[in-house]
Order: C-alpha cells, then sequence, then structure tokens
C-alpha cells in the first residue's frame, strides 16, 4: 500500500490542511490533557520548516446542540497550541467562505490558522460534497494526521483527500507502523480488552481471535459478555447486535480469558467494597476491578507473551479502591523488556500515564475505536482515501 510522506515533499509557499485529532479533555476552559495536541506537533513544525501555509482543522467532541456549542469550541487548543510552538498563532471561527479563502493565502510561510470545531458544520458529519469542496478551497493540499478517526467517513477524513493532492502526517505513519508489527507479530501475541465502550469492542474479538493466541477480556465488556452467557443473572441486557455477536463468541475457546474474581460494589452507594468469585456475585451488585487469582491468571499469560496489545482498562481506575487489576496488568507488561508492546485508547492512554508507565510502551497510540477495526481487518475509510 502506498502512502505519500511528508517528508519526501516540497510544500513551500503552499497552503496545508492539516486534518489533526484536538479531540482533548476540556475542564473550566483549559485543556486537562494535551497528549493528542502535542503528538501533532512534530508534524506541524516540518511543514513550518518546509515553509507551508498551516491551516489546522478538527472536531472536538458531539456538538450537537446549537446552545452547547461554546462548550466545544478549539479556542482553548489554539491556547495550549501557542504554549506549546512558543508563538501566536490565527484562529477562526469560520470554517468556510471567499474572506476565510483569502486569508488563508494571505498566510505568510510557516505561520499557523486553527480552524473552529469542524462538526459545527452538519456538512462535516454527513460528508456533504459542497461543504467538502468549500473546505477544499481554504489549501492546495492535505495532510492526515488523525489516524484515530480515519474509521469515520466524514468530509474532513474522505472528502478532502478525494479531491486534493494528499499525505500522510508523522505521527499517521507511526501509527500505521506499528500496528502492522501487530497484524505480523512475534508470538504468542496477547490483546487485552476492557473499558466501557462494549459494541465495538465485541464485534472485533471474533476477528482478533483469528491473529491472537491470548485475549484478556475485563472491564464492563467481560461484564456484558458474562451476562448475555448466563453467568451474571439478573443484569440488563445491550442491545440486539451486541447481543448476536457475543452469542457468536465461545468463551470455553482456550485462548479467551474471562475474570475467575472481581472486586464489587453495591450499584447504588459504596457501603462496601468485597472480593468475589463470578458465582458469588448478588444481581444488586457491580464488577468494579478484576480480583488477585485473575491478576495472577493475567500475569502469567503476559510473561510469557512477545506481543502486546492493549485497548481498555480493566476497573473503575479512577476509584483508587478499584485501580489495582489495571495498575498491576499495566506494570506488568510494561516490564516485559524483549515485548513488543502497543496501547491506545483514552482510557488506557491515560490510565498508563497516570501510573507513570508511558515510556515503557514500545507506542501508544491515539486511537481506540480505529485501532481495533484496521487490527479486526475491517475497512478504514481515511486509510483508503490515501492510498
Amino acid at each position: 500500500m502506498k502512502i505519500e510522506s511528508i517528508k519526501n515533499n516540497s510544500f513551500y509557499n503552499s497552503r496545508v490542511i492539516v486534518r489533526a485529532d484536538f479531540n482533548v479533555p476540556l475542564e473550566s476552559g483549559k485543556v486537562a490533557d494535551d497528549f493528542k495536541i502535542r503528538r501533532t506537533i512534530p508534524t506541524i513544525n516540518l511543514l513550518k520548516k518546509k515553509g507551508a501555509k498551516i491551516i489546522l482543522i478538527s472536531h472536538l467532541g458531539r456538538p450537537q446542540k446549537i446552545k452547547k456549542k461554546k462548550l466545544y469550541s478549539l479556542k482553548p487548543v489554539k491556547k495550549r497550541l501557542e504554549e506549546l510552538l512558543g508563538e501566536k498563532i490565527i484562529f477562526s471561527s469560520k470554517l468556510k467562505g471567499k474572506r476565510l479563502e483569502i486569508r488563508t493565502k494571505r498566510l505568510k510561510p510557516g505561520k499557523i490558522i486553527l480552524l473552529e470545531n469542524l462538526r459545527f458544520d452538519k456538512g462535516e458529519e454527513k460528508n456533504n460534497k459542497k461543504f467538502t469542496k468549500k473546505l477544499s478551497a481554504l489549501g492546495d493540499c492535505y495532510v492526515n494526521e488523525a489516524f484515530s478517526v480515519s474509521h469515520r467517513s466524514h468530509a474532513s477524513i474522505v472528502g478532502l483527500p478525494e479531491i486534493m493532492p494528499h499525505f500522510a502526517g508523522l505521527d499517521f505513519e507511526k501509527e500505521l507502523d506499528s500496528l502492522s508489527k501487530i497484524n505480523n507479530p512475534k508470538r504468542p501475541l496477547t490483546i487485552i480488552i476492557g473499558g466501557a465502550k462494549i459494541a465495538s469492542k465485541i464485534k472485533g474479538i471474533r476477528s482478533l481471535l483469528k491473529i491472537a493466541d491470548h485475549i484478556i477480556i475485563g472491564g464492563l465488556v467481560a461484564d456484558v459478555i458474562l451476562r448475555v452467557k448466563g453467568i451474571r443473572l439478573g443484569k440488563p441486557w445491550p442491545d440486539e447486535e451486541t447481543i448476536e455477536n457475543i452469542r457468536k463468541i465461545e468463551i470455553t475457546n482456550p485462548k479467551i480469558h474471562l475474570p475467575v474474581d472481581v472486586l464489587a460494589s453495591p450499584e447504588k452507594g459504596d457501603d462496601y467494597v468485597r472480593e468475589s468469585a463470578l458465582g458469588s456475585l448478588m444481581k444488586e451488585e457491580k464488577i468494579c476491578d478484576i480480583g488477585e487469582e485473575t491478576i495472577k491468571t493475567f500475569s502469567g499469560i503476559l510473561e510469557e507473551s512477545k506481543t502486546i496489545f492493549w485497548a481498555g482498562p480493566l476497573g473503575i481506575f479512577e476509584d483508587k479502591r478499584f485501580s489495582r487489576g489495571t495498575r498491576e496488568i499495566a506494570e506488568v507488561v510494561s516490564d516485559q523488556q524483549h515485548t513488543f508492546k502497543v496501547a491506545g485508547g483514552g482510557d488506557t492512554i491515560r490510565a498508563i500515564r497516570d501510573f507513570g508507565l508511558e515510556e515503557k510502551f514500545s507506542f501508544i497510540s491515539m486511537a481506540g475505536s480505529a485501532m481495533l477495526r484496521y487490527l479486526s481487518g475491517e475497512e478504514m475509510p481515511g486509510l483508503e482515501a490515501l492510498k
């Protein structure tokens, strides 16, 4: 698969539209975690060095109600970008129009303009051709530096590269390179699936079984599987499609490893925390973390692994009472010195960084659902558009 890199091309005096992923958490009008912003800096700096006029575009959250638009503005991202780059950048509240087009043409080489949240225009998520054309008028070429959203068929992901010369950003290339090593791994390959985004992960497990030697499952994903399989009685079930996908998973498959014991607490209130075997759980209890025996079992598998891929924490790690499982598994993974280990997805990244283990992983992917889709062999519209 041939994808053009920005490293081998000249961009002097060209207007380069860079599709970044600045979908970052905000607190009190400020960027709470700048991980995704920092990952875009090398591409920005290289384009500046090459004399490009840089037009940055991104989405932020799901601003579906007009009244909430201010909560999803990229203005806090502009401020953090200025701090990281050590220079002022221009901010445009407009996403299209002749005045903005003229403004981009008047940019000096090496200068930057950041556009407002793409999702403020309905044409973005609908991949509207008129919106795409007006957006493309702001640049001469396109760079995808947002692998994490390249599983979506949005205007800024598939529309622009269809009508503009297009390239992959530096981080996009790193994502592809690292995830390709998991598709052709040193064995045993162990995949850890956890967290709360159930539907996409459940759907991916059957495909991942084809490439994995072991699949460790925890978090809410494991809880929902146990419900549908009749091990967790009296609990609500997911949607029909997820139920159907779970029924296709043979949990007796020796590759699949589910918790054998957990930390439980009441669904309403937190009067107690207790360690329990799965069969002893009460219907009014929720699973908050994996238990000691499960940690030992999972750790033994990971210590024998040569490639590890991790998507999703194994418990409610934000609460210190339930952080042990995710923390100890993260420590076991990071201690494997001769193992290629990749982790990704928002909550997984946050957990690893909270535990101070980021530098011990071979690669931290910004992608979550996109990462799983790629490894499952499903089509990635944004990736196809760059070929």
